[in-house]
């Protein structure tokens, strides 16, 4: 494998969260809502206790935390970045990884907007987590994945297409792309963004924070997509440091350490060699502990991968 499977859990979750944040410094930090990074955590830690993905569990977890979050258009990129748990947990398996994404979205009312640009970005993780992502073939099967829809998210990948077969920059992008609605204009820049410099993931969330002003969402959800393919290998070291250093609780970015162990764990139970969900119901430190040294011991990918 050309980075291995945990490095790529972490960098999509760090990838989400960089893009979230940009531009930052230690000094000054921007104020942003970080409400998805709660839910994918509250998700992340449903799929360990359980070992499987529960709508159930989490429609329960989602009232008693998160009543306030509506399906309007301000909060439908959080929507998507907060299903990436579900995106890493069926990464090797297309058929569950579709059916489990859109029973998450009833959660959000089964809005067509979430659905297909849930399906999209969640599609696009698993091709990087498998080592299949090509990009010259991944919008025409992430448009294949998607499925019969009444929104124009295929058109607009369509277009995305032509524009990187093209090798039109950004400004011509720009133009082309951010015609229809928010969220559909977000997806299509933010897979802009990630594939016209797939190898460079600090190019591409340079590029998506030119929109971020217009296009909420756009730069986590290309620091996701690119996180993801890329691994933490290829996200700035200093970057990284910043993001882990960031004391401001009032943004939620103190919450990355606790989702950076839960990858662990998370990639624990997907394996299906630590039963996180036997013991406690809560993870402790000891927990976190102990399954970091195993991440560190064992080799794990998809199966038939490794022989």
């Amino acid at each position: 494998m050309r980075y291995s499977l945990i490095s790529r859990f972490h960098g999509t979750f760090l990838g989400a969260m960089l893009g979230e944040s940009m531009p930052f410094s230690l000094e000054m930090l921007p104020v942003k809502s970080l409400d998805w990074l709660e839910m994918a955590i509250m998700g992340a830690e449903s799929l360990i206790e359980l070992g499987k993905f529960d709508l159930d569990d989490w429609h329960k977890r989602q009232q008693q935390e998160f009543a306030h979050l509506n399906s309007s258009l301000d909060v439908l990129p959080g929507a998507i970045l907060a299903t990436l748990p579900v995106a890493l947990f069926f990464h090797e398996n297309t058929i569950k990884l579709r059916e489990n994404l859109l029973d998450l979205t009833k959660i959000w009312g089964d809005n067509p907007l979430i659905r297909d640009g849930i399906l999209a970005v969640g599609y696009a993780i698993a091709q990087s987590l498998r080592e299949k992502l090509s990009p010259v073939t991944l919008i025409p099967q992430t448009i294949s994945f998607i499925g019969e829809t009444s929104t124009s998210l295929p058109q607009q990948l369509s277009k995305v297409n032509y524009l990187l077969n093209c090798q039109a920059g950004l400004e011509t992008a720009q133009v082309e792309l951010i015609r229809e609605e928010k969220l559909i204009n977000t997806i299509g820049m933010a897979f802009y963004c990630f594939l016209s410099t797939l190898e460079d993931f600090r190019l591409s969330i340079l590029r998506a924070t030119q929109n971020n002003d217009s296009l909420q969402g756009l730069s986590a959800i290309t620091g996701a997509l690119s996180g993801a393919y890329n691994s933490t290998v290829g996200i700035p070291v200093t970057w990284q440091i910043l993001l882990v250093e960031a004391k401001s609780a009032e943004e939620g970015l103190n919450r990355v350490p606790q989702m950076v162990k839960l990858a662990d764990v998370l990639m624990a139970v997907w394996s299906g060699v630590y039963n996180f969900a036997s013991d406690s119901s809560e993870t402790t430190d000891e927990d976190f502990a102990n399954t970091q040294r195993f991440s560190l011991l064992q080799a794990i990918a998809s199966p038939r991968v490794i022989r």
